[in-house]
């Protein structure tokens, strides 16, 4: 991320001596500095859009923002004429894994106005991948890096997950997880409370935030009040609104995992979480989101993740987004697919409304003032990355969130969720270059978001042209048969 002093540089470059006149003596090449004119700004702050806006961006950094009306352009500036279409930060999208596939997945999210990402599954490639991004060896988004998957010992996942049984393994993992550069320590399903409680302690001692799946034996509230961070995929989530929360743990406890059958017990707790959504108690729901936001524990419910896996397998065979997926990608969703895919009439009327239970929680959490988090869980089935930032926002729409409130889960309150305020997620001077333009107007219809005009990453603008490159190179990369499959083991990280 850009430090104060290249801000500092940047505006001296830009000459901006006043908020409302720019001067520039002299650029060093055309391109230095960068003006966006003409468009309706949605800053990302919630304040009402700003028609006639210009941005004036030198570096990677913005210098100023106002309106054409008070804009004098720096000599020597580039001006992009971005009139009749809108302009909004960047999106991060919150629980990625898109980044794996540097030739689909990079160029995908730039495409799409993903210019940050959360990854969630932490491994020595990755992190070496994001040292050629920031030296500016490839484009790519800024990324936030989780620590490697650490499970039980019993575990759905495979190789790499870190494996723990004892308290010190737990330790352990939490010190490999920082010599490794980890931003934040990822969790998972199947930890017993013991350890999980170890890896909370040793991470608040050594400053690693916590975040990742709540592990089905313990409690969110009891989570929460540790010091969770923020639960993914609503796991855990309807259990703990439930009347027969105490039922379901009873006999979660009372059920062995199966070391050589692990699914078995996966099963069983899937289908406690869809009863749980239908026996929610209204005075447990209030009072334990009203725990979570004062516990400040955030929510990422993946909601493109949950729809697919709730949804008969045809569902998305023909969806035109698979032309930037792998032939053996495509292969390997369909065959997970198939162990979670309603058949029946019966299963899928209740995997419809248990995904509508879903939605409501969101929006009951959003209402209770619960950080939401936008995350897509992308290079799952059918969750394509970069495109299903805006499926998610279009579904977080649907849960009851305002247009401007689900931008803003993957911009303003992302980048405080992150610690970032100060340099990302709304547009103002001394924020990082970080934006995209779409075609009409998203807080009319949340659907335009993904009607992508031009990207700006890193103070660096994406023209039309260059953005449908991004598009088609990625689609001739899906199509090389040298491209390597990357979906597992990602995909395991809802059973499949």
């Amino acid at each position: 991320m850009p430090n104060r002093r290249d801000f500092l540089r940047a505006l001296s470059l830009a000459g901006a001596g006043s908020a409302a006149h720019l001067a520039m003596p002299g650029a060093r090449r055309r391109g230095d500095v960068t003006v966006l004119r003409g468009a309706t700004l949605i800053d990302g702050t919630g304040r009402p859009p700003v028609r006639d806006a210009a941005v004036v961006i030198a570096g990677e950094w913005i210098v100023w923002a106002g309106t054409v009306r008070d804009l004098r352009a720096p000599r020597g500036a580039r001006v992009v004429d971005l009139r009749g279409k809108f302009l909004l930060p960047g999106l991060w999208d919150m629980h990625s894994h898109g980044t794996y596939q540097e030739r689909i997945g990079l160029p995908l999210l730039i495409a799409n106005g993903v210019t940050g990402v959360r990854d969630m599954w932490g491994t020595p490639p990755l992190f070496e991948l994001r040292g050629r991004i920031e030296k500016g060896e490839v484009l790519g988004p800024r990324q936030v890096i989780a620590s490697n998957v650490v499970d039980g010992p019993v575990s759905l996942l495979g190789p790499p997950v870190t494996k723990v049984a004892t308290e010190a393994e737990a330790r352990e993992a939490v010190h490999a997880a920082r010599e490794l550069g980890a931003d934040f320590m990822k969790v998972y399903s199947y930890l017993e409370p013991h350890t999980y409680r170890a890896i909370l302690g040793e991470a608040r001692r050594l400053g690693l935030p916590v975040g990742g799946h709540l592990p089905y034996l313990v409690p969110a509230a009891e989570a929460s009040r540790a010091g969770h961070r923020a639960f993914e995929h609503l796991f855990g989530q309807l259990l703990a609104v439930s009347s027969r929360e105490e039922e379901f743990r009873r006999r979660m406890a009372e059920t062995p995992i199966d070391p050589a059958r692990p699914r078995v017990w996966f099963d069983m707790v899937r289908e406690f979480e869809r009863l749980a959504a239908e026996s929610q108690d209204e005075a447990r729901a209030r009072e334990f989101h009203r725990m979570l936001r004062r516990n400040r524990t955030w929510q990422s419910p993946t909601l493109t993740v949950l729809r697919v896996i709730s949804s008969p397998l045809d569902t998305y065979a023909n969806d035109p987004r698979l032309k930037y997926v792998t032939a053996a990608d495509r292969e390997l969703w369909v065959r997970a697919l198939k162990l979670f895919a309603p058949v029946t009439p019966e299963q899928i009327a209740a995997q419809r409304r248990y995904f509508r239970n879903q939605l409501a929680i969101v929006g009951r959490m959003h209402r209770a003032g619960v950080g939401v988090l936008g995350g897509t869980d992308c290079m799952n089935p059918y969750v394509f990355p970069g495109f299903s930032a805006h499926d998610e926002l279009e579904l977080l729409v649907s849960a009851g969130l305002s247009p401007m409130a689900a931008i803003q889960t993957m911009t303003r309150d992302a980048a405080r969720y992150l610690g970032r305020s100060a340099t990302t997620g709304t547009v103002a001077p001394g924020r990082a270059a970080d934006l995209f333009a779409v075609e009409a107007n998203p807080l009319a219809d949340i659907r335009n978001t993904a009607r992508v005009h031009s990207v700006v990453v890193r103070g660096r603008y994406i023209s039309p042209g260059h953005r449908q490159r991004l598009l088609d190179d990625a689609e001739a990369a899906a199509g090389d048969p040298a491209t390597p499959a990357l979906a597992r083991p990602v995909c395991a990280c809802h059973g499949l």
